[in-house]
């Protein structure tokens, strides 16, 4: 169970299910959690867009070579741990990567979790940040629990999920959830991760991870249930 990311071209991805999940509002618009939208038939191995132009979406089509799509990395290769900075708080420390960014907004609520993490010092509230940091999709947020020095991230399946967002009216990146292995063009794996997402707008200026330009551009995925 893999994915291999091919040289200016799809993510080819093999044993893996896929589904779409959209990110649930409240009255406010913040995001509070996950809406499971469909599980997506595929067969063992399948081919999913990556340069955000394919009239087949989620599959490739072949429009990278017709476009001239350029999907060189960009991204650090530099381990999460030597990105992330690390605020500090009386029960949780987290860090903070934030050229992985996917936009979901999930930090966002009840104050910025980067207030919060200097308040939440014991049980409820403790919890309650944990679970919020865990909600960040792309891992750029990390919690470790000061009382037993471990990092604490939610549980996964194996997992491929086509992102939707109803909040920003747009489509968003390719959640990759449980420590998939990622192999980049030149055959080297990426730092395996529990959560990770993928660009596939094709706009990021962090490739292959989201920088959530796909908001920017409203990137549309034509065959999700909400478009």
């Amino acid at each position: 169970m893999s994915i291999s990311i091919t040289k200016d071209g799809p993510y080819v991805v093999t044993g893996l299910p896929l589904s779409r999940r959209a990110i649930g509002g409240n009255a406010a618009n913040e995001s509070i959690g996950w809406i499971d939208l469909e599980a997506i038939s595929t067969p063992d191995r399948y081919f999913l867009c990556r340069c955000g132009q394919s009239a087949n979406k989620p599959y490739c089509d072949g429009s990278h070579a017709r476009v001239g799509f350029d999907g060189s990395r960009t991204a650090s290769r530099d381990p999460y741990a030597a990105q992330a900075t690390v605020f500090d708080g009386p029960a949780v420390s987290m860090g903070d990567a934030p050229d992985l960014c996917a936009f979901a907004r999930f930090c966002d609520r009840d104050g910025k979790v980067w207030n919060l993490v200097k308040t939440a010092a014991s049980g409820a509230s403790k919890d309650s940040l944990i679970a919020q940091i865990g909600q960040c999709p792309s891992g750029r947020l990390t919690a470790r629990d000061k009382a037993t020095d471990r990092l604490v991230e939610p549980a996964f399946e194996l997992s491929v999920v086509l992102i939707e967002d109803p909040v920003e009216q747009c489509s968003g990146p390719i959640f990759v959830g449980g420590g998939v292995e990622i192999i980049a063009p030149d055959g080297i794996a990426l730092e395996r991760r529990n959560r990770v997402t993928l660009c596939r707008c094709g706009e990021s200026k962090n490739k292959p991870f989201c920088d959530g330009t796909h908001a920017q551009v409203k990137f549309k995925d034509e065959s999700s249930p909400l478009a």
